[in-house]
């Protein structure tokens, strides 16, 4: 089956994206906030509540696992006709979610809201890139899904840090309240915009469960667990590696998160243009590609100088993020006909919190093991280049 990107090559010039896309880059926003907001929150919330450091560790463990693993399972129940019933009420469980952590008497709710907050945010994006896709003309599908992946990255790099400074200032709750307050404007807009979205076709649930016996979805699934454990998982790993090259010396690893994040925006917003000109394969080749080479210098430029890292970390980030550009529109691709392609980018996001994972306990085993530390780099760089491998025949054929 053609992809989006393979159909689209001789459209008419682009117009604008519709406004409903941006609303639901809004809600990824909040989406990418509440993802990450909660690990700098730790030491304010095991302190309000008296717990220890690595029990409110778990209040991540509890939004991850249930995003994860939750959202899948939620979307493939959803009914084929309640596409846009279930994204607007995925959005209002994570906004609702949300405001109730704040709200939460005691650490057991809280990690019970969380978890829910996970689900939500899991389903709200599965649901919302189908969507973004389906009101947008065909040739501008990619731009569209690189909008929403944009929107999370901006969450992550923008929206944490201003919420932790909220949180010094207000008190932990009022990160989640922003989080809430983003959320919530981003519903009320679609409430107001979101269209009738294109019907899919009414699937039984065995029939939704037969797309993991697709070799083409398990391909690309493989792909995207291997880019996570390569990309996400190294992410864990960059403050020893600094402390590494700087031989012991103090260096703020904030500047590195910043450009990290920064290229990762860059790269989400740049690629969706170009995932309208050219073969999601290829182009998923092509970002592996940059990645591993990224991955690949981060060590040879620790060598010379802590600060010769920041132009491979933001090479890194802008591919670790764009690369689910062109992953998440092949898969609404190769599932059009099957009208399940929500649920295969769910399982996408959960190969992408697994493979992240995997890296991190990888990483962690090396370093335990006293490995050194360029090493690390150079296994994640091996990975990349593995996915690399795994994806040149779908490349060929396209």
């Amino acid at each position: 089956m053609s992809d989006y990107s393979s159909s689209s090559a001789a459209a008419p010039a682009a117009t604008a994206l519709p406004a409903t896309v941006y609303l639901i880059a809004v809600g990824a926003f909040a989406l990418g906030m509440a993802s990450y907001v909660t690990a700098g929150l730790m030491p304010m919330i095991a302190s309000a509540f008296s717990v220890s450091l690595a029990l409110a560790a778990q209040l991540v463990t509890a939004f991850t696992l249930a995003y994860g693993l939750g959202s899948p399972l939620v979307v493939a129940l959803l009914p084929a006709r309640a596409q846009r019933s279930g994204l607007l009420t995925a959005l209002a469980v994570f906004v609702l979610a949300n405001g109730a952590s704040a709200l939460a008497p005691g650490f057991s709710s809280l990690l019970a809201w969380r978890a829910i907050a996970g689900i939500g945010a899991g389903v709200y994006l599965a649901l919302g890139i189908a969507a973004a896709a389906g009101v947008s003309a065909p040739q501008q599908r990619g731009k569209a899904i690189g909008v929403i992946m944009g929107g999370m990255a901006g969450g992550t790099v923008l929206g944490v840090p201003l919420s932790l400074l909220l949180a010094q200032q207000l008190g932990w709750t009022a990160a989640l309240w922003l989080v809430a307050i983003l959320g919530a404007l981003a519903l009320a807009g679609l409430l107001w915009r979101l269209p009738a979205l294109p019907e899919v076709p009414a699937t039984s649930l065995r029939r939704k469960l037969g797309l993991l016996a697709d070799g083409q979805v398990l391909a690309i699934l493989l792909v995207s667990l291997l880019a996570a454990i390569a990309s996400l998982g190294m992410y864990t790993f960059i403050a020893p590696l600094l402390a590494w090259s700087a031989q012991g010396a103090a260096i703020s690893p904030t500047p590195f998160l910043w450009a990290w994040g920064v290229g990762g925006i860059v790269g989400s917003v740049l690629v969706g243009p170009w995932a309208d000109k050219i073969a999601a394969p290829k182009l998923t080749c092509f970002i592996l590609l940059l990645l591993a080479l990224a991955l690949c210098a981060l060590p040879l430029a620790a060598g010379w100088s802590a600060w010769l890292m920041l132009a491979p970390i933001v090479l890194w980030g802008a591919a670790g993020w764009a690369l689910q550009v062109p992953q998440n529109q092949r898969l609404l691709a190769v599932r059009a006909r099957q009208g399940d392609g929500n649920l295969a980018i769910a399982l996408n996001e959960s190969a992408l919190y697994l493979g992240s994972a995997i890296g991190a306990a990888m990483g962690g085993l090396l370093l335990l093991l006293d490995w050194p530390m360029w090493l690390l780099a150079a296994g994640a760089a091996f990975v990349a280049a593995a996915a690399l491998l795994l994806q040149l025949p779908a490349a060929r054929r396209s």
